[in-house]
């Protein structure tokens, strides 16, 4: 969802509108609520249910067709939501399809993002043509963007205060993600982003020793939080914060943007870090690089690592002396 605010702004100049979004999962509407060119936000618990079982899918395509028919853009990479466009009337010809433009090569996700946003539905006229467009994109840069509001700001000054994290500048820390926590063991293959929690912990250690005035904040949701302690207990250094446990979206963002650096895995949080402009070191497994990786319009400084295991991409490749190399490299945030 951060990566599709390329999409976003580029719509909004576009046709001079807020875009209405239909989404699913519980991190996009505290994520792009209030953003800029986003309107109304419509949450979906599954698109997989049955429709008549589905109180959320029937609310959805109520408010599609008291909106009523305009350009859409269709971002799923499966079938599983299109009968809901179908159901509120809007057909094939009114809907740019992310599946028929496909990524060319060496194209990053926010760059096809941008590129699909300049297309037009077959049934909508032009809005605009020529150097008026041309003039709307230019203003638009490349990249994500998420903007932090005075509220977001004003929450995050009395938690880091209550958290006594208020004075010191942040190191922020990632170590786990969506999959970490599930049922199993960590090291399963289906986990491609797991990194061992001695290699987190030793990492600590070194950033200690680089960055002795800083605080140390481990963020995620609350299933990391067992995870984190783990590792804050194997690194055993002082003016470690695990703050998993009280972290919701608008806070993350916010303290995203106030942190002088982040060490993180291929993750959301390491795209909306890039949208607020936080440097980063940032770990990636089997996915592509060139495709996702963290690239906002501030344009901070981003460094990308990945290793290998027997030939192929994996991110028990990855040795700690390359992340104390990468971070030590990297261009922090004084703030």
């Amino acid at each position: 969802m951060v990566l599709l605010t390329a999409l976003i702004r580029v719509l909004n100049a576009r046709f001079g509108a807020p875009v209405d979004i239909v989404t699913s999962g519980p991190w996009s509407e505290p994520l792009l609520r209030k953003q800029p060119g986003v309107g109304d936000i419509w949450s979906l618990r599954s698109r997989k249910t049955p429709y008549w079982l589905s109180a959320d899918q029937r609310r959805v395509v109520g408010a599609l067709r008291a909106r009523g028919v305009g350009p859409t853009w269709y971002c799923d990479g499966s079938d599983a939501a299109r009968p809901l466009l179908e159901r509120a009337g809007i057909a094939a010809q009114f809907v740019v399809d992310v599946r028929d433009h496909p990524l060319l090569p060496g194209e990053h996700a926010t760059q096809q993002w941008r590129r699909l946003a300049q297309m037009t539905p077959a049934a909508i006229a032009e809005a605009r043509r020529g150097a008026e467009f041309a003039a709307d994109l230019a203003a638009v840069a490349p990249g994500c963007y998420l903007e932090v509001s005075s509220r977001q700001r004003d929450d995050l000054k009395s938690w880091l205060q209550a958290r006594s994290l208020a004075g010191a500048p942040l190191i922020l820390v990632q170590i786990g993600n969506k999959r970490t926590m599930r049922r199993g063991l960590r090291r399963l293959a289906v986990n491609l982003k797991y990194w061992p929690n001695e290699r987190w912990a030793e990492v600590l250690r070194h950033v200690r020793r680089l960055c002795p005035d800083h605080s140390i904040v481990l963020l995620g949701t609350g299933p990391e939080y067992a995870l984190n302690e783990e590792v804050a207990l194997l690194a055993d250094v002082a003016r470690v914060y695990n703050v998993a446990d009280d972290l919701p979206i608008p806070r993350l963002v916010a303290l995203l943007a106030s942190g002088a650096g982040l060490i993180t895995v291929d993750s959301g949080p390491a795209h909306a870090a890039a949208a607020v402009g936080c440097p980063m070191v940032v770990l990636f497994g089997k996915a592509l690089p060139s495709l996702y990786r963290p690239w906002g319009t501030a344009g901070a400084d981003v460094k990308v690592l990945r290793g290998e295991v027997a030939g192929a991409p994996d991110m028990l490749g990855i040795d700690v002396g390359s992340v104390v190399a990468a971070w030590t490299g990297l261009k922090m945030r004084t703030v």
